[in-house]
């Protein structure tokens, strides 16, 4: 049995503090799974663990881009693969945690993506929805893959470009696409393992507590230095939660104040588009943190359930 264990769960929710403690009990190696931790020089915002937190814990796919640099859940496969086959080659157990369940689900299910964009076609898609508005583009794809526009709002513009580009490109609708990778079984399994506040008002607490402790590590400081750098505002780093709202301060258009609970704003609405992503999967064992606050009582039922799963 390969030995991998995911710990996913909303931001702020405590996965960095269980699957550090969990690599320390079953001599693991932990997979970065989180789009914006990936980016050199975007630490304090993406709440990177310190070296401290990491425990001595080998931690792997952490500051492999420029933060101009644009990525993908199919870049992050191709690089996550090999990664974790080395760490189970070596006879060690695979934590893979993280906030971005497309980058989980890539990795864990081996999910096929499509073909790189042909040069020329996502400019040419952008113009017509400059000309032509988000309305027409929607109906347009609405034609072709009604379930695919069903899902998307109009002021989903990065979305619909992408599922009219697919279909451009493969003559398939994303909607086919996507229900012909869920068919596939996974590549691995692994044993899920799920956060959660059945107290939401504490989930929002600590998002709200880790922002303001993001605001007094340097966040601001963080984010004009990657402009001084040179990167574009209109990056898609830069548009992680965190960065575009300070951004937006440093032009000048709204009070660090303002900024500050645009982004715990943000992140609860976030953390809710997380949970929702999550609670698809049903093979997730969920330890509710409300019951179970302490990292000790968490640990021990992780324990039991992996015993149960094979993983011992």
């Amino acid at each position: 049995m390969e030995r991998i264990i995911c710990v996913a769960g909303p931001t702020a929710s405590g996965k960095t503090d269980l699957a550090v403690a969990l690599a320390r009990a079953y001599d693991g190696e932990i997979l970065s799974c989180d789009s914006m931790q990936l980016y050199r020089r975007m630490d304090i915002g993406t709440a990177k663990p310190t070296e401290s937190e990491k425990k001595g814990v080998v931690h792997h796919l952490f500051d492999i881009a420029e933060p101009d640099e644009p990525f993908s859940a199919g870049r992050y496969q191709e690089l996550a693969e090999p990664i974790l086959q080395d760490v189970l080659a070596r006879g060690k157990t695979a934590i893979v945690t993280g906030g971005t369940g497309l980058y989980m689900d890539a990795l864990i299910r081996g999910n096929s993506f499509a073909p790189a964009p042909v040069p020329g076609l996502r400019e040419k898609l952008e113009q017509r929805l400059a000309e032509q508005g988000a309305a027409a583009l929607l109906e347009e794809l609405r034609a072709i893959d009604p379930e695919t526009a069903a899902r998307l709002h109009e002021a989903d513009h990065k979305r619909i470009v992408r599922a009219l580009e697919i279909y451009e490109q493969t003559g398939v609708p994303m909607s086919v696409r996507d229900a012909e990778t869920r068919a596939v079984p996974p590549k691995h399994r692994a044993a899920w393992i799920g956060l959660h506040f059945s107290d939401r008002a504490q989930l929002y607490e600590r998002i709200d507590r880790r922002v303001d402790l993001m605001l007094k590590a340097g966040l601001v400081d963080e984010v004009q230095g990657l402009l001084a750098d040179g990167v574009p505002d209109t990056a898609t780093a830069m548009q992680a939660i965190g960065y575009k709202e300070i951004a937006a301060h440093l032009r000048g258009e709204c009070t660090l104040t303002d900024a500050a609970d645009a982004v715990k704003q943000g992140s609860r609405r976030y953390a809710k588009r997380q949970l929702t992503w999550l609670r698809k999967n049903p093979e997730i064992f969920w330890i509710d943190r409300t019951e179970h606050p302490s990292l000790s009582e968490q640990t021990a039922l992780c324990r039991r359930f992996l015993t149960d799963f094979g993983i011992t």
